[in-house]
């Protein structure tokens, strides 16, 4: 008995024999500002993404005709800055939620594919240079590579007995811990931890230290908040300031400190999948994790193709976490000798 043609099969509609494509969706008869109010991101940004990403969503399968991968990556750029696979999104560009979501998959995967080309730090000594100087002129701290912080995406419970995504404030998380420039551009973005982890947990256990710790002298530091521990590479604020020149240093590492703040800000206002305010992830851990980090690659993609990372900042301010970890008992004395320098010599 022959099948009604009204019945589509949502895997043939994606995944497609050769290079035959289903285009339902033509992004040449829309208009500039449908494309920037319902997927987020310019014309022009959009065709740059096809263009690099369009080869790994076009691969041959064993099935009948493709979503192209143009399509794809409006499916996604809808839902990251959505937040849901709502029908009018699907019905926008011409496919089922259960595409939608099958397409969400191939463009995190192939986002995530792109991470360690576009988030990492550079290595070119002109850059670097640039980046101490930015900083400086925020607040007068000298040499500062980067500013780091970690923040809370929420998940769904993975499961009852799983406590380990269980954060302070109670709801499941994936702990992230992020490092960006002057500009807001991520230099390095960990984006797999257990909400459980405190802070201080993440850091001891992350890539970024190991990667710092490894190097043999440094030409700079980062700057971190209270609950990461001071090292030589690592700059925190005085837990208790009694100077005039200790509250100064405390002034401008709080400034300059500012701009990972306002990076994550601007994140979660622009991909509205990361504000736990507008709604958890529905996923597994695994799964969060990559959508978080397709999306710090679109961040960066983004800004190194011209746009504004603060174009979408909310005004208001992320909440502090109190775990504070600077104790005598527990500072490295050489970190602390290299601070009280850094304060008396810009400071004082």
């Amino acid at each position: 008995m022959a099948i009604p043609i009204a019945v589509l099969d949502c895997d043939l509609l994606l995944y497609g024999r050769g290079h035959r494509t289903l285009d339902r969706f033509d992004i040449e008869t829309v208009s500039d500002e449908f494309l920037l109010t319902t997927f987020g991101f310019p014309r022009e940004f959009i065709c740059y993404l096809v263009e690099m990403l369009g080869e790994t969503l076009s691969r041959p399968t064993q099935r009948s005709r493709a979503i192209s991968p143009e399509v794809q990556i409006l499916a996604a750029l809808g839902f990251y800055t959505s937040g849901s696979f709502q029908t009018r999104m699907g019905d926008a560009i011409g496919i089922s939620q259960a595409s939608m979501s099958r397409c969400v998959t191939n463009v995190t995967k192939a986002l995530a594919e792109k991470a360690a080309e576009f988030i990492g730090f550079s290595r070119e000594e002109a850059t670097q240079q640039q980046a101490r100087e930015e900083f400086y002129r925020v607040a007068g701290i000298p040499n500062v590579l980067g500013v780091v912080d970690c923040v809370h995406i929420a998940i769904k419970a993975p499961n009852a007995e799983d406590l380990s995504y269980v954060n302070r404030k109670g709801f499941h998380s994936i702990n992230c811990q992020l490092v960006c420039d002057p500009r807001g551009l991520l230099l390095s973005a960990e984006t797999h931890w257990p909400g459980g982890l405190l802070d201080t947990a993440v850091f001891q256990q992350s890539s970024l230290k190991r990667l710092f710790e490894e190097q043999d002298s440094h030409e700079g530091w980062l700057l971190g908040d209270s609950n990461y521990r001071l090292k030589k590479w690592l700059m925190t604020p005085l837990q208790y300031p009694e100077t005039p020149a200790e509250y100064r240093y405390n002034m401008a590492h709080s400034a300059t400190h500012e701009i990972i703040d306002r990076t994550v800000r601007a994140m979660q206002t622009r991909f509205c999948c990361l504000d736990g305010s507008k709604g958890y992830l529905q996923y597994s851990p695994e799964k969060c994790s990559h959508i978080i980090l397709a999306c710090c690659v679109l961040h960066n993609v983004s800004l190194q193709t011209g746009l504004d990372a603060w174009t979408f900042e909310r005004t208001e301010n992320p909440e502090q976490s109190e775990e504070g970890c600077e104790t005598m008992e527990s500072m490295d004395s050489e970190a602390f000798r290299i601070r009280q320098e850094l304060i008396l010599d810009h400071f004082s």
